[in-house]
């Protein structure tokens, strides 16, 4: 299934040639079918890449930007058969109602040939570059990708008043932000997030699997965060990664005035916050919150069977007619 690998937030290993090979130039975007953007976000060249029915390129229609992951990955990844799906709903259909957006992680390149390689194997070989490693924090994406809305907001082709935002996983946490600045966006999609913040996810998947190792360790490892919150040293999520995306998401989503589609799966690690910002928005008579939860699912949406993730159950297509439903973003 070529959706698998990018729904799991893998990536492919980025190993260098053999001596005496000379690897070829990587396809571009525009390859196969996107447009790209250059926004200048100070002195960094932001990479964004549109999608939108051909034809209707310059057709003022709603935007919706999704927001990635949390893994260094190309956006679109390619082999002899073509591209593996950049974003993880099917967006065809969706093309004759809106443009979609998304930014590329900084410093990393667009595309990559993962032709004769196993795009299952998680990026681990060598290190992210130092560009990306110097940005790869909470902070730093909410602030470009504020200034990335806004400077497409004011194209011609976007229908301003009606531009949503939506991100699965940690992309969630950027649009929590986003979603309560005022007069940013309409609408909100938060899928598979836990607004009480990463570490409360690993904790319950450790206390869930009786691991007190693991919970102890996940204490110690916030202890040497908050002792050194800026370090930025590029092993996995170092602890100025860590420190923001830890922190809690509830404030910021309790202060949303736009509507915010939240959707998990019941068997995800993140399901109790969810659960508990719906405790609270009920408590606070917010209005503008909708939960959909997708039972027997977890973090991607897939089922179980035999006890064991069922990776040939594939449902995003269904969350995805869902929550497009839901923004006003499904052709009629």
């Amino acid at each position: 299934m070529r959706h698998l690998f990018l729904l799991l937030g893998l990536l492919l290993s980025l190993g260098r040639p053999a001596c005496g090979q000379t690897a070829p130039a990587a396809r571009p975007p525009e390859a196969f079918g996107y447009r790209r953007l250059v926004v200048m976000f100070g002195r960094d060249s932001v990479q964004v890449l549109l999608l939108s029915k051909p034809g209707e390129e310059q057709i003022k229609k709603p935007l919706l930007l999704w927001e990635q992951g949390s893994l260094p990955m190309p956006l679109v990844l390619y082999d002899e058969r073509g591209a593996y799906p950049v974003f993880p709903f099917r967006p065809k259909k969706v093309l004759e109602s809106c443009h979609l957006a998304i930014i590329s992680k900084p410093g990393l390149p667009l595309t990559a040939d993962v032709t004769g390689k196993n795009p299952n194997v998680i990026f681990g070989q060598s290190q992210p570059p130092p560009y990306y490693c110097a940005r790869n924090y909470l902070d730093y994406y909410l602030r470009r990708d504020e200034a990335v809305l806004r400077f497409l907001k004011k194209q011609p082709w976007v229908e301003a008043r009606r531009v949503v935002i939506g991100g699965h996983s940690q992309g969630t946490a950027v649009v929590a932000h986003l979603a309560a600045v005022p007069g940013l966006v309409s609408r909100a999609v938060y899928l598979s997030g836990n607004p009480l913040g990463r570490l409360m996810s690993m904790l319950a998947q450790d206390r869930q699997a009786a691991d007190t190792a693991g919970v102890a360790g996940t204490f110690r490892r916030w202890q040497a965060v908050v002792a050194d919150p800026t370090r930025a040293d590029c092993l996995g999520d170092d602890p100025r990664n860590t420190y923001g995306f830890a922190a809690s998401e509830m404030p910021v989503l309790l202060r949303t005035r736009v509507p915010v589609f939240v959707g998990f799966g019941t068997l995800d690690r993140g399901v109790a916050g969810d659960d508990y910002l719906r405790l609270e928005a009920t408590r606070q008579h917010r209005t503008n919150f909708t939960f959909r939860e997708y039972p027997g699912r977890e973090h991607n949406f897939f089922g179980f069977k035999d006890g064991r993730i069922n990776y040939d159950d594939f449902y995003w297509e269904q969350v995805g007619e869902d929550f497009l439903r839901w923004a006003g973003l499904w052709p009629q």
